[in-house]
């Protein structure tokens, strides 16, 4: 029975693997294709990095390598700042951005839950929630501030004087599920009826959402 066994096991992996290599090769191709895209497009569009001595080659690279490696757990957010004089004000601006980005987010992922999970739990009290809303979207922006990880920046001439800035932030889900939580406690003191439903309101807080 034993040698069964192990003849059942050697033969899966032997169609198993083939399958697996075959994925891989696909997926690294599709990456090499997005990257080559990605360049391709900042070259076109004047892009050019921001604030670092390497190449946009390898801070893309590195990027892409970042969001590989941590899988289901990281995210990318962007930020963008647009028609500014000062780069290191753009830079601020764009870092802002990214943060409103990912707060504005986080509220739209609660409210929609709320709405649809909760539509017969009298919510009567739409108001009171809508400060909720507003409460934690302005902390979760706060707080999510202190968790960004800048993965890197591109900048362009307007023209005009002015430039333009994008900058990639890569945030671990698990600090950013913390920053979340730290937010949702401190909105859930600013109204009576999302106190009424916290247990519910904590499950949607500590689920996430996917990124628009």
């Amino acid at each position: 029975m034993k040698k069964i066994v192990n003849f059942l096991l050697v033969m899966a992996m032997l169609f198993t693997c083939p399958m697996v290599s075959a994925q891989s090769k696909a997926l690294e191709k599709a990456r090499a294709k997005e990257y080559k895209a990605k360049m391709k497009e900042y070259k076109k569009e004047g892009w050019t990095l921001f604030g670092s001595s390497r190449s946009l080659d390898m801070a893309l690279l590195n990027h892409y390598d970042k969001l590989n490696q941590g899988g289901d757990n990281v995210r990318e957010v962007v930020g963008i700042a647009t028609r500014f004089k000062s780069k290191n004000v753009g830079h601020q601006m764009a870092i802002n951005s990214a943060c409103m980005t990912y707060s504005q987010q986080a509220g739209s992922s609660v409210k929609g839950r709320v709405v649809s999970d909760m539509a017969g739990d009298a919510l009567d009290a739409d108001k009171e929630f809508e400060h909720f809303y507003a409460a934690y979207e302005r902390l979760v922006e706060k707080e999510i501030k202190g968790e960004m990880r800048e993965s890197y920046s591109v900048i362009r001439d307007n023209g005009d004087g002015t430039y333009e800035m994008q900058t990639f932030f890569i945030i671990d889900e698990d600090a950013a599920t913390a920053a979340r939580i730290r937010a949702y406690e401190n909105a859930m003191r600013e109204t009576e009826a999302a106190q009424k439903h916290a247990e519910k309101i904590a499950e949607f807080v500590k689920a996430g959402f996917v990124a628009q």
